[in-house]
């Protein structure tokens, strides 16, 4: 009798051990929410919309962010549009962030009839140069104020200087350059970046003049010899603008996860030149190219989703 109390005790005391052991040193905490863990973010609304405009850098930084967002948990829905709508949409809240604000000076237009319903989530690159370029064979040609009235020159491309897209700031900002500089006689081209380019590499293979305005950083610096005008007014900004991903007011309350990387995401020039040199000129699918460069570089993914689960 007295060995079996015995053997009941200990298995008690036994069972007691056991349970303290599973309660751990965190007996008496309040439970911890399920599925997030400490420091990380939640979802929110999972959807999301991004409109982008198809230039260079723009296609290659709409990509990276939206496959870094499937990864968390969102659903994505990209379309490509116009500058303007493009703007107007994440303003009014039929579309929830873009990655292509060049501000203060090439999207300034856009920015000061938006800003009331926009934050600027991140800052992605610290320096972008916007001017007139020409290939570096012109080499009488060093400054925008080169143009004025140089009636060979103008003769010898129709007067015309090739634009882009007609929504773009950099089309503004040209158009203002033109003015200030007294480019009375020459005429600003409408066309897109695709059409731009085009014209600019043929003329480039029969070392032909041709005038067009360009932005960095772009792929074509990188295989072509280019030179940017020298803007004494610094109509385009001097340095240049900054590049910016543009999130719509609220963003952070709905999508917190979503938004947080959006402020952690950052580029450097090599990165950027490096992927849009094997989307824009070598024709590699720009999904792909984005996809290879997450799984190559785990610690700066690492750095971009610093504090989401």
């Amino acid at each position: 009798m007295f060995k079996l109390s015995r053997v009941m005790g200990f298995t008690i005391l036994l069972s007691f051990a056991l349970i303290l052991v599973a309660c751990g040193d965190g007996a008496g905490e309040e439970p911890k929410p399920s599925g997030n863990s400490e420091g990380s973010l939640e979802l929110g609304q999972t959807d999301l919309k991004v409109p982008y405009v198809p230039w260079a850098r723009e296609v290659i930084s709409t990509q990276i962010l939206a496959l870094l967002l499937e990864d968390i948990g969102y659903n994505l829905e990209v379309s490509q549009v116009e500058a303007s709508a493009m703007f107007a949409s994440v303003a009014d809240g039929t579309a929830d962030f873009f990655t292509g604000g060049s501000l203060p000076i090439v999207h300034a237009n856009y920015w000061e009839e938006y800003e009331e319903n926009l934050v600027q989530a991140s800052q992605a690159l610290d320096k972008s140069p916007n001017r007139l370029t020409v290939p570096t064979y012109m080499e009488d040609i060093n400054s925008i104020e080169d143009l004025k009235d140089n009636t060979e020159l103008g003769e010898s491309v129709d007067w015309k200087i090739i634009g882009i897209d007609p929504g773009a700031g950099l089309m503004q900002t040209t158009e203002e350059a033109m003015k200030e500089y007294g480019l009375d006689n020459w005429e600003l081209v409408q066309s897109s970046e695709a059409a731009m380019l085009a014209e600019l590499q043929k003329a480039i293979e029969n070392e032909e003049p041709i005038v067009v305005p360009l932005w960095q950083p772009h792929w074509i610096f990188g295989v072509e010899d280019l030179k940017m005008l020298e803007d004494p007014k610094e109509v385009y900004g001097g340095e240049g603008d900054q590049i910016y991903t543009i999130a719509r007011k609220g963003l952070e309350e709905d999508a917190p996860a979503a938004y947080k990387l959006l402020e952690n995401y950052s580029e450097t020039y090599d990165m950027i030149e490096e992927l849009m040199i094997l989307v824009h000129n070598e024709g590699q699918d720009p999904r792909e190219v984005a996809q290879q460069f997450i799984e190559d570089n785990p610690e700066l993914v690492e750095e971009w989703t610093e504090g989401i689960k």
